[in-house]
Parts: structure tokens; C-alpha cells; sequence
């Protein structure tokens, strides 16, 4: 197969695989959420580039850790992440449950190559800059790491805490 076709089936199967689990989900009788289901609800959001409360520059190195590897914003807050990779290897940058991103980094560890779109991450090759928008829409914990093999266990992870919106 072409890697683009192994590529694509990949992602539908990922996200197939990600719809049951979610429908599954932790709360009584594991019934499914129905029509407008929005998976990001513990997460945020994608944000609008022109709506953006502030930049927050990160930067991704080899020694496997983000700079910074905490940050604390507002409900609410649109976020710009320009993630810079100092690394000399190519790291990602991807915001979600913890987990949901222990889930995603057991099938990366399966199929390291595989790439992905979602608004919610990032892959950024050695030397580069990559952007992030997102609003962080309820309060809590929202994570972050680096999903590629070998990188989330060795430590290549944070967490940004979300507090309540003033009243």
C-alpha cells in the first residue's frame, strides 16, 4: 500500500476507534452522546487566529521536556502556542486528557509514522515553528506532550490549569 492510503486508513481507523471509546465513556448505561457530540468539551476548543487573548511561546528540545511544561490561564482564553522544536528530532505538541493521551500515545507507539490532522495538535520538524489556536473553555486540567515514540515516557509532557471565569 501507498503510505498515503495506510496513512488514511489509519486515521479512519483511529478516529473509529476513538468514537466507540468515547460512547462507551465512564458515566452510566454507556450509551452514545448523539448528534452534536463535540469531542473537545474537555478540552476547549479550536480558537479564531483573530480572537487570540495572548501568545505563549513553547519550546520543544531533545532532552525531552516543553519550556515551559505548565501554564495557567483564564476560562475562556484564546491561546496562541508558537511551539519551536530546539530538538534535533521531530517532537509534537498535543493538547488533551491525560487520558486520551495515554490512549493516542499506545497507538503511536504501534505506528510511528503515522501523521494526522487535528486542531488540537502539532508535529514540528527540527530548526521549526509550529501555531496552535485554542480556547480553553472549561475550567480543570488540560494536558500536553509529545506522542512519538519513546518521548511521553521519557518525561515530554505538562499541563495547563484552567481556572474558573470570574463572575
Amino acid at each position: 500500500m501507498k503510505p498515503k492510503t495506510i496513512q488514511f486508513f489509519f486515521s479512519l481507523s483511529f478516529f473509529a476507534w476513538l468514537g466507540v471509546a468515547m460512547a462507551s465513556g465512564e458515566h452510566a448505561g454507556g450509551h452514545g452522546h448523539g448528534e452534536g457530540y463535540d469531542p473537545y468539551t474537555e478540552i476547549g476548543k479550536p480558537g479564531v487566529s483573530t480572537e487570540v487573548d495572548r501568545t505563549v511561546a513553547v519550546e520543544m528540545n531533545d532532552e525531552m521536556s516543553f519550556i515551559p511544561d505548565t501554564l495557567t490561564v483564564k476560562q475562556g482564553e484564546t491561546i496562541r502556542f508558537t511551539v519551536k522544536n530546539v530538538g534535533e528530532t521531530d517532537h509534537e505538541f498535543v493538547l488533551g486528557t491525560e487520558k486520551d493521551l495515554l490512549a493516542h500515545y499506545e497507538m503511536m507507539k504501534k505506528y510511528p509514522e503515522t501523521e494526522h490532522e487535528d486542531p488540537s495538535m502539532i508535529r514540528v520538524d527540527p530548526g521549526q515553528t509550529g501555531e496552535i489556536v485554542w480556547q480553553f473553555t472549561k475550567a480543570g486540567q488540560v494536558h500536553f506532550g509529545c506522542l512519538l515514540p519513546g518521548h511521553y515516557e521519557a518525561g515530554m509532557k505538562g499541563a495547563v490549569s484552567v481556572e474558573t471565569a470570574a463572575a
